[in-house]
């Protein structure tokens, strides 16, 4: 039977095979997303209601727009300046005045910066923005309040866009824009609304480091949110054809759609939900002249299917969120406002363990600021980590215990192994009844590590997205979302907390006590060096939850190690036999069988064919 060393290795194993499943299934979503796209399309095309001709683009190639001197107001929150532009008649940006760049203390982080438009531009024909030049109404806009453009397509549609900050004192607020658009057909042939979209903006990463599959464009549905990463449109992580434009559609009205980063979103929800679609296009950014391409991605979201026949108006209203991915702030909205606010998050598979860490971690810095303002944060990390491992003590305690009577058993278990070397289902089923006669459990010594796999993960997807974290120090650490490097040696980063993270990971496993093989023993003695290469550039706030449990695991054994041995003592003798000793007598009776069939001839004699009685003619 495995011991608990190898169910770490299995572990491991089963995340990758299930990330593997993960990548595969979404693929094959999107593959069935592009075929259901035009049968969709022709759904969502509606059926003039008069004889008036329909008009569609001739062609996938924009107007070109006039030229137009750009003009640019604000509104201003308490949080965010939105900078609005006449060219295309939406938001050309916004800039958080408490979020910095990276390695900065006065250069705020701008949302839309790369963006091919406006947010809340329109988008006629092959999702290409018009980008055309809309008058700043001054009689109907309001200073710091209320800004308000209008504009004549080319295409003979009227628009008519006003933009609000919204007031109302619920949480959210300060990052919310009320955006009203009027639509009238000011030509004399029907319009299809269908045709055009809403720019929903840019997302790009801040730095450098930061991992591609955290950009993206996403859709909600029905409380069911959808999101595609940039590396979908390079083909996905394993297999795909790669593009540059991606859709997604949906038979279920769309609830919200946006953009996103690895901190930062922008999402658009329509006051009233409509059968729709998403659309995203792929370009490549620099963030300075001397640094590599990253992955853009810009997005729109289609307009409700309707017809404008001439002199026909619409208004569609939506609200505009511009902030950050902060668990807290989206929950309250959610409580506030609905509309599923807390799901941008994307916690994954682990959200039900990622949300109340969040929730924990919030609460223990609440309470150590006033203590500790400059190391608040790597404090809450630091307790949040010792409630876990306490929470989970008595596992580890009856794991240790367990495994110390393993390690008992060794002796027998060699011999066994010598009495049968060939025949490993026999080793097996004698090794389960070993177990049964000392009342072991094998299952018993990785229950922790089973349990360990869900808070690792929920644990790692919660200070992944944690924007609280960014430019918090501790110790020596500037920021826990980036790794702590000290300098550079030859263009290599020097990281000391994955240093110390695999140290302390080296001993706790020395430490544990020994129950596999040796063979067992040196592949789990590699995986701290394993670890340490895998996780050196990761954000220093996960490499300091993992080493504080490291430090928490020896803390641990070292008490256990204090507790009197255990002792081996045989139960009394049952003629019941337990449901593992059947399993594996099963095999090898199994094996038997089919050993046995290898080596037998069939001997069976063929049935004797009746003679043919002859034909007399006729």
């Amino acid at each position: 039977m495995y011991d608990r060393k190898t169910w770490v290795v299995l572990a491991i194993c089963g995340a990758l095979l299930a990330t593997n499943v993960y990548f595969s299934g979404q693929q094959a979503k999107l593959e069935a997303e592009k075929k259901k796209q035009e049968e969709l399309q022709k759904k969502l095309a509606p059926k003039p209601e008069v004889t008036a001709e329909v008009k569609t683009p001739e062609s996938s190639t924009p107007t070109p727009a006039p030229s137009a001197k750009e003009e640019t107001v604000t509104l201003e929150s308490n949080e965010v300046i939105f900078t609005l532009t006449n060219i295309g008649g939406g938001i050309k940006h916004a800039e958080f005045k408490k979020q910095f760049q990276v390695g900065s203390k006065t250069a705020r982080v701008q949302i839309n910066r790369f963006g091919k438009g406006p947010i809340a531009g329109l988008a006629g024909a092959g999702e290409a923005l018009e980008n055309a030049p809309y008058a700043y109404s001054v009689e109907e806009s309001i200073p710091n309040k209320k800004a308000v453009y209008v504009a004549q397509l080319p295409s003979g549609l009227k628009a008519k866009k006003v933009f609000s900050l919204v007031a109302d004192g619920k949480p959210g607020a300060d990052h919310l824009l009320d955006f009203e658009l009027k639509l009238e057909n000011a030509s004399t042939v029907a319009l299809n609304l269908s045709q055009w979209s809403i720019f929903l903006g840019e997302a790009s990463p801040l730095y450098q480091a930061e991992v591609g599959h955290q950009t993206g464009f996403y859709w909600q549905t029905n409380g069911e949110m959808h999101f595609k990463d940039s590396s979908k449109f390079k083909g996905g992580m394993f297999w795909g054809q790669p593009t540059d434009l991606l859709k997604g559609t949906s038979e279920k009205p769309i609830d919200a759609a946006g953009v996103t980063n690895q901190f930062f979103t922008t999402v658009i929800h329509p006051a009233e939900p409509a059968v729709s679609s998403v659309w995203s296009k792929h370009s490549d950014v620099k963030l300075s002249t001397d640094t590599k391409p990253l992955s853009s991605v810009n997005a729109g979201l289609q307009l409700p299917a309707a017809t404008l026949n001439p002199n026909e108006f619409k208004t569609l209203k939506y609200l505009i969120f511009i902030g950050p991915k902060h668990n807290t702030l989206l929950r309250k909205m959610d409580n506030a406002r609905g509309d599923g606010w807390a799901d941008v998050m994307q916690y994954g598979w682990f959200w039900f363990v990622s949300r109340p860490l969040n929730f924990l971690l919030n609460l223990y810095h609440n309470l150590i600021a006033g203590l500790s303002p400059n190391w608040s944060w790597g404090l809450a990390i630091i307790l949040l980590t010792v409630t876990v491992r306490t929470l989970i003590w008595p596992l580890h305690a009856k794991s240790t215990h367990t495994m110390k009577r393993m390690a008992k058993l060794q002796p027998e278990m060699a011999k066994i192994k010598e009495k049968y070397p060939d025949d490993p289902q026999k080793v097996q089923m004698e090794t389960m009844g070993l177990y049964k006669k000392f009342g072991i459990n094998p299952l018993g010594g990785c229950l922790p590590m089973l349990i360990q796999i869900p808070i690792f993960f929920g644990f790692y997807r919660m200070l992944e997205y944690a924007v609280e974290l960014r430019g918090q120090g501790f110790l020596w650490v500037n920021d826990l979302s980036q790794p702590d490097t000290l300098m550079h040696i030859a263009g290599i980063p020097i990281n000391i907390l994955p240093v110390v993270m695999a140290i302390s990971s080296f001993l706790q496993i020395r430490m544990t006590p020994k129950t596999g093989d040796a063979m067992q023993q040196k592949i789990i003695m590699l995986m701290p060096f394993m670890f340490f290469f895998f996780c050196y550039n990761f954000a220093s706030a996960l490499a300091l939850y993992w080493t504080t449990q490291n430090i928490f695991s020896i803390g641990q054994t070292w008490l256990m190690s204090k507790v009197p041995e255990p002792e081996l003592v045989a139960r009394p003798v049952s003629t019941k036999k337990s449901w593992m000793q059947r399993m594996a007598e099963q095999q090898a009776e199994m094996q038997k069988r089919q050993k046995q069939g290898g080596n037998m001839r069939d001997v069976t004699p063929e049935a004797k064919k009746k003679p043919r009685t002859p034909k007399t003619g006729g």
